[in-house]
C-alpha cells in the first residue's frame, strides 16, 4: 500500500496548475482555443517580435506547452516536459523583457513564473501521485533532468540568439533608411 503525504498533493497541485495554464496558451497557438489566434495569426506575430520562420516558431512554442503542461499535469516524462515548457516560457520572456518585470506592464512576470514552476518540477519530479511514479519511473529518472535541461537551454540560447541578431538587424537597417532620407 502506498502512502501519500502532503508533498504528494502538493505537487499534484502544482502540476495541474501550471500544467493546465500552458497547456491552454499551447492551443491557443496551435488551433485558436480560448480566444487564441492559431498557428496563422501566432506566426504572424512571433514574425512581429522576431522568431521566423513565424509559423514554425508558432508551431514550436504551441507544442513545447500544449505537450509539456499535458505531460506535467500527468506527472509523466517529467524532465522533458519540465524542460520543454521552461525553455518555451524563456523565449516568451524574453519577448517581455524590455516591458520591465509586471505582466500589467506587458512584462515578463508570468512566463518567468511559469517557466520556473516547470523548471522546478522537472528537478523536484512529480511526486507519487502521477504517471511517473506508476509506470516506475521509466521517463523520469536521475540522469534525464540535466540532460532534458540542459539541452533545452541549449536551443533556447540558440533560438533567442538568432532572434536578437534578426532584431538588432532590423534596428540597423530602419537606423540607415532614416539616415538615408
Amino acid at each position: 500500500m502506498t502512502c501519500y503525504d502532503r508533498r504528494d498533493l502538493g505537487l499534484l497541485l502544482l502540476r495541474l496548475g501550471t500544467g493546465g495554464v500552458l497547456a491552454a496558451h499551447g492551443t491557443q497557438k496551435l488551433f485558436g482555443w480560448f480566444g487564441g489566434h492559431g498557428l496563422a495569426g501566432t506566426g504572424q506575430f512571433m514574425e512581429s517580435v522576431g522568431y521566423a520562420p513565424g509559423k514554425a516558431s508558432a508551431t514550436a512554442a504551441g507544442l513545447a506547452e500544449t505537450g509539456g503542461g499535458l505531460l506535467l499535469a500527468l506527472g509523466l516524462a517529467t524532465p522533458a516536459a519540465g524542460a520543454a515548457a521552461a525553455g518555451a516560457m524563456a523565449g516568451a520572456a524574453a519577448v517581455h523583457l524590455p516591458n520591465g518585470f509586471f505582466a500589467q506592464e506587458g512584462g515578463y512576470e508570468h512566463a518567468a513564473s511559469l517557466g520556473l514552476a516547470a523548471a522546478c518540477l522537472a528537478v523536484t519530479g512529480p511526486g507519487r501521485l502521477s504517471l511517473d511514479h506508476a509506470f516506475w519511473h521509466v521517463f523520469d529518472r536521475g540522469w534525464m533532468v540535466p540532460a532534458a535541461l540542459g539541452a533545452t537551454a541549449a536551443a533556447t540560447a540558440v533560438v533567442i540568439g538568432a532572434r536578437n541578431r534578426r532584431l538588432r538587424r532590423t534596428a540597423e537597417g530602419e537606423q540607415e533608411a532614416l539616415f538615408e532620407e
